[in-house]
């Protein structure tokens, strides 16, 4: 019998793939590539809220269990996926700055902000208040994980590239039955597919669709991230990924003129040098009104379990709740109550 069923593999199926992997539990994994989300997300990992200076929740934790994760991603699949950058955050007033020296003082963020401001005159940006230095900041290249780990995932001979059949699931109290196979547990990590589900469509997850540009900008030559009302991402050979947008009312994948051009007034305010657009991308990210993921066990049935609700910190959150909900599965670790799908209690499971 095998010990997990996995349906999807974006962040948060391939954070429990390898969770599950690395405690010798034997898994087999379904995707159908109809979620793009992960493959096109901006990667960054910040623990710092910087609309309002303020810290991300369990961030410190998150953070510590990053670097181990895609470090031992990188050494088993031999690709370099963790970038260490800082994140410059544009400063617009004395009273930010001064917002900023207060929250540096502040015993929970003074291990993420610099409490120096850096001057770093950039060509083609334009900072007369400086910039506010966040720590232990990177982002992960997502397109790459996704592409080497389900190449990892095929020549193991447990990656299924088809659309998963809810109705042909058999679920018995001890164990699951699909496609003639045993398993002991199913993990849903499908993102806004959710919705598809008949065990968990339910709960409120919501779709908040971002959109993304590549630009290639010879003149910046910018070796941190960039952070004002949009985020500008060194890549390497001129390039930069510009994002994102938040539209919580188009739930379709498809890049949009409207989009395009909301990054691009932006950008036009933040670069005072010549670019061109080389990419638009977007992708449905899995959020939820609360702002917190969504993990758990289904009500009525004991090995169907959910990690979702990753939102725009995917690559921050997904090791942190793969590892939760596995300990919760296998060592009976008690979900806190931020995360647990029982939160939602209007739900009718029935």
């Amino acid at each position: 019998m095998t010990d997990y069923l996995i349906v999807g593999s974006g962040l948060a199926g391939i954070a429990f793939s390898e969770i599950a992997l690395s405690n010798d539990k034997t898994i087999r994994v379904y995707e159908n590539y109809s979620q793009n989300s992960s493959t096109i997300a901006g990667g960054l990992y910040n623990p710092v809220i910087l609309k309002r200076f303020s810290e991300v929740w369990k961030s410190q934790e998150q953070i510590d269990l990053v670097n181990h994760f895609y470090a031992d991603l990188e050494t088993k699949l031999q690709v370099k996926l963790d970038f260490k950058i800082p994140i410059f955050r544009k400063l617009f007033s004395v009273e930010e700055q001064n917002n900023w020296f207060v929250a540096s003082d502040k015993p929970n963020l003074a291990p993420f902000l610099a409490t120096k401001l850096n001057h770093t005159c950039y060509k083609g940006i334009t900072s007369p208040f400086g910039y506010g230095e966040v720590m232990q900041s990177g982002y992960v290249d997502t397109a790459l994980l996704l592409h080497y780990y389900h190449e990892f995932l095929s020549k193991s001979d447990v990656l299924i590239k088809e659309t998963f059949d809810y109705y042909a699931l058999e679920v018995t109290p001890d164990f699951v039955i699909y496609n003639n196979e045993k398993f002991k547990h199913v993990i849903f990590a499908e993102g806004y597919g959710i919705h598809a589900n008949p065990y968990f469509s339910l709960l409120p997850l919501d779709g908040t669709k971002g959109e993304l540009l590549i630009i290639k900008a010879p003149d910046l030559k910018l070796d941190v991230i960039i952070k004002s009302s949009v985020f500008l991402l060194p890549l390497g050979n001129d390039l930069y990924k510009v994002g994102a947008t938040y539209n919580w009312d188009d739930k379709t994948p498809t890049p949009t003129e409207e989009g395009k051009q909301e990054l691009l007034s932006h950008l036009k305010e933040l670069l005072h040098c010549d670019f061109e657009v080389v990419n638009h991308l977007a992708g449905v990210r899995p959020t939820v009104k609360d702002r917190r993921p969504m993990v758990g066990t289904h009500p009525n049935y004991s090995n169907l379990h959910l990690l979702n609700g990753l939102g725009t910190r995917g690559v921050m959150l997904a090791p942190a709740m793969a590892k939760v909900l596995f300990n919760f599965i296998e060592n009976e670790v008690p979900l806190e109550p931020a995360v647990d799908i029982k939160r939602f209690k209007k739900i009718n499971w029935d």
